[in-house]
């Protein structure tokens, strides 16, 4: 009896997913012209090779969090800032006074409590976030986060706690984030899955963002998933949601304006170009607006609540301190029911943008600290330099900002934000030397795109985030963290193929499509044996007893003229690739994956 078929059809395998040839691989993978035998362009590619036979994302991603995990938490192990350093400590008390403020004192009293130890200097939903943490910590040890008596707390529990909220945030925010925008990416510039994994590890390893986060303690992470989230969200067409998540971006960690000028000229090109579309425009700025409102609701709320029950925000003065904003010669009725809302907005908001600390925070190597080396900018007063600082700023944006404005296509926003990003730190007013991490991050982004590891994009964003690190050694050094600063960034080098573990992106005979010109291998190289050189001096040689910060200017000097190149060179690929050249130049460029060529 013939058997009777089955209705069902079996599915097709999917063939094996290899790497592309050489034509137009983006950079993975080199191929021997003779053999036509494929190896693995840099180390970091030969860790992934197996995968490349169309292994399951569910395979390989799983594995990817759990090693870049375990690297976190590794680094925790080491001290953190402050640690036994009394009577302010650092980062990490701050971080965990900030728990004890939010969950023991009315709202109202959360931006005027005790401004002269660790005043709450973040925006509200910063906030939010202690006071979430500190409720859930509290749980576990009350004395951890108790009002007073717990200032300078260094219980060893108290720190896996603090590092595990850390990581646990980082998770939940950060790291879904990157997922998505190089997932996104890589799909809107042909780049396949397997090259797309080897790019979220190198993203993830970056050793800077592990470093502050993870070593000296902070929670930048979170404010970066945020702003990674809404560069995703515009990648896949979803502006509104590219608006609140960069609102929570803001409204986490006001660094976040760096990117502010490069998302609001693409939306703005998004509304106007070709054709104005004022549906858009209003959209999104509701949306936008409305995120503002419903992150303040709840400080504003609450200190009108406090209010109608008699609670100060300043229960140790008779007279709450009036701020700056609430200082324009205008007629407030102290009296009226809608002042004590009014009072908390323009505290926190003088609180979030402390102009008075002056025009950059210690030594961090952006262009007002390397020029106070000659000449003295303190000695200048204040409004003169904000004005300067403002202008400088404005200036260093504005070709960034117009070239996203006038052509607002996705993969233009990373280099757009990049640019911004570099021409803040540079130049704008109160920079602290973390605030580095903001420009490194869309420029690693850009490791999941097309070209993203051809050698003269690598080398430019490895170089980047080397310099980026090696500035941050000082910070690093105070807080003892010498061993993880080497073992992360070499790690990280050495992943990259990146000088000082290897040479071959300078050395090597690559085709001249995405090669590094001569007199790029040349400023990097200078660079690199700068950063050695300067290593063996701060090891081994004493600095003059009339000098004792000489290796720390040298490291802002070195750094700061390493930040402009990362600057102009961001700035040069947003050119070349909005296609401003030819638009309105009459020269026309053609990008062989990253390569500018004149025709």
């Amino acid at each position: 009896m013939a058997s009777m078929s089955s209705p069902h059809k079996s599915r097709k395998k999917k063939k094996a997913q290899f790497p592309p040839s050489s034509t137009n691989n983006h950079g993975f993978v080199l191929t021997d012209p003779d053999t036509s035998a494929q190896t693995p362009a840099f180390p970091l590619v030969a860790f992934l090779w197996p995968a490349r036979k169309a292994t399951s994302q569910w395979v390989v991603l799983p594995l990817v969090l759990l090693i870049v995990g375990l690297f976190r938490w590794a680094t925790g192990f080491w001290g953190y800032s402050g640690f036994q350093t009394s009577p302010m400590h650092g980062d990490f008390e701050a971080q965990r006074h900030w728990m004890e403020l939010t969950m023991h004192l009315p709202i109202s009293q959360w931006y005027f409590y005790d401004l002269e130890y660790w005043g709450l200097d973040y925006p509200p939903l910063t906030a939010y976030h202690s006071w979430l943490l500190g409720n859930i910590g509290s749980v576990i040890n009350p004395e951890w986060f108790a009002l007073h008596s717990s200032r300078g707390f260094e219980d060893q529990l108290l720190k896996v706690y603090m590092r595990a909220t850390v990581l646990v945030s980082e998770y939940l925010f950060y790291v879904p984030a990157i997922i998505i925008f190089n997932r996104s990416l890589s799909h809107l510039r042909g780049v396949n899955k397997w090259e797309a994994s080897i790019a979220l590890v190198a993203i993830l390893m970056q050793p800077a963002t592990i470093l502050i986060d993870h070593a000296h303690f902070q929670y930048n992470t979170v404010m970066l998933g945020f702003a990674t989230l809404s560069m995703a969200s515009m990648l896949r067409g979803h502006h509104h949601w590219g608006c609140v998540s960069f609102v929570m971006a803001l409204c986490y960690k006001q660094m976040a304006l760096y990117y502010a000028p490069a998302i609001f000229a693409y939306l703005l090109g998004l509304c106007l170009v070709p054709n104005p579309n004022f549906l858009r425009f209003t959209t999104v700025a509701i949306v936008t607006v409305l995120s503002f409102i419903i992150v303040f609701v709840p400080l504003l709320g609450g200190a009108l609540y406090d209010s109608s029950r008699n609670i100060s925000p300043t229960p140790e003065s008779k007279v709450a301190p009036t701020p700056s904003f609430l200082s324009i010669p205008l007629s407030w009725n102290t009296k009226s029911w809608y002042y004590p809302a009014l009072l908390q907005l323009a505290q926190s908001i003088h609180r979030i943008f402390p102009f008075a600390r002056g025009i950059f925070e210690d030594k961090v190597a952006n262009a007002w600290c390397a020029i106070n080396i000659a000449h003295k900018l303190r000695n200048h007063p204040i409004p003169m330099l904000q004005r300067i600082s403002l202008s400088t700023t404005f200036i260093s944006i504005l070709p960034s900002f117009m070239v996203i404005s006038l052509n607002p296509r996705p993969e233009l926003l990373p280099w757009a934000m990049a640019s911004t990003a570099w021409g803040f730190f540079l130049w704008s007013f109160q920079v602290h030397e973390k605030s580095v991490l903001l420009p490194l991050l869309p420029m690693t982004l850009l490791l999941g795109g097309d070209g993203g590891m051809k050698p003269d994009v690598r080398g430019w964003i490895g170089f980047a985030n080397m310099l980026g690190v090696w500035t941050l050694f000082p910070l690093l050094k105070r807080d003892e963290l010498r061993v993880p600063y080497f073992v992360l960034s070499l790690l990280w080098a050495y992943l990259m193929g990146l000088p000082p573990t290897s040479f071959s992106i300078y050395i090597r005979p690559y085709s001249r499509e995405g090669s590094l010109s001569i007199y790029m291998k040349i400023l990097h190289l200078s660079f690199y044996a700068a950063m050695i050189v300067w290593h063996v001096l701060e090891a081994f040689v004493a600095p003059p007893p009339g000098k004792p910060d000489l290796w720390v200017v040298l490291n802002v000097l070195i750094g700061a003229f390493g930040f402009g190149a990362c600057f102009l060179w961001c700035n040069w690929q947003l050119i070349v690739r909005g296609g401003v050249m030819e638009d309105y130049f009459g020269i026309r460029m053609r990008l062989e994956s990253g390569k500018q060529k004149k025709l």
